[in-house]
């Protein structure tokens, strides 16, 4: 069975930057895939845009979670899945999906990771990234302004209305469930070194032949 790790933490904490760098140090080996929780919103296009914009995404519901649930058991039978793409410009799912083939190793990465149940019991390992709030606040205007088309204003606003009570209420309360709480996210180069060992102890001891 393939290795399911998971990695939570608030908005910008570098969730996705230890992701990748999981990723980069087995030279993006087919063996590592990445799945980003972020996919997963419910679709809303049946609702208009401005609807949308005013929908909060950092809570529990905003999340397809047995849509997730089912497609991770599925890479967990060695199964491909088609992935679903959302687009952060226009608040909607996409018709197009991503296939991803089975992997040696899934990387579960999102603010909600540990959040339900049923998805924190499948994970092996648990990371959480603990970055200062004010650290997470700017890596989030210049994500939300650089690649989302958000305005200032609008970021601010949906900061101190949802993203901040959300990280209060549903995502650090989480943290309680980590085997492992990274300070500082990818930044920290001594426990990615470390969590990396880990996966290559798993990958090694998995290639091993079975004794007769």
């Amino acid at each position: 069975m393939p290795l399911f790790i998971g990695i939570a933490g608030g908005s910008g904490s570098g969730k996705t930057t230890v992701a990748k760098n999981i990723k980069q140090a087995f030279s993006n080996d087919e063996r590592v895939v990445i799945i980003e929780m972020d996919s997963y919103y419910k679709d809303l296009s049946g609702k208009t845009l401005e609807e949308r914009e005013k929908n909060n995404y950092d809570i529990p519901d905003a999340i397809d979670f047995p849509l997730l649930q089912r497609q991770l058991n599925d890479l967990k039978a060695n199964k491909p899945i088609y992935k679903p793409v959302y687009d952060f410009v226009t608040h909607s799912r996409m018709k197009e999906s991503e296939l991803i083939e089975p992997a040696d190793i899934v990387v579960l990465e999102g603010i909600m990771t540990f959040h339900d149940e049923t998805v924190r019991n499948m994970l092996d390992i648990k990371i959480f990234v603990d970055t200062d709030a004010d650290i997470r606040l700017i890596r989030r205007i210049r994500r939300d302004m650089e690649q989302r088309g958000r305005s200032f204003d609008e970021i601010r606003e949906r900061y101190f209305t949802m993203v901040r009570p959300a990280y209060r209420d549903f995502v650090k309360p989480t943290m309680r469930f980590a085997d492992l709480v990274i300070p500082e996210g990818g930044q920290n180069s001594v426990a990615v070194d470390i969590i990396v060992s880990k996966i290559s102890h798993w990958l090694s001891d998995k290639e091993k032949p079975l004794k007769k």
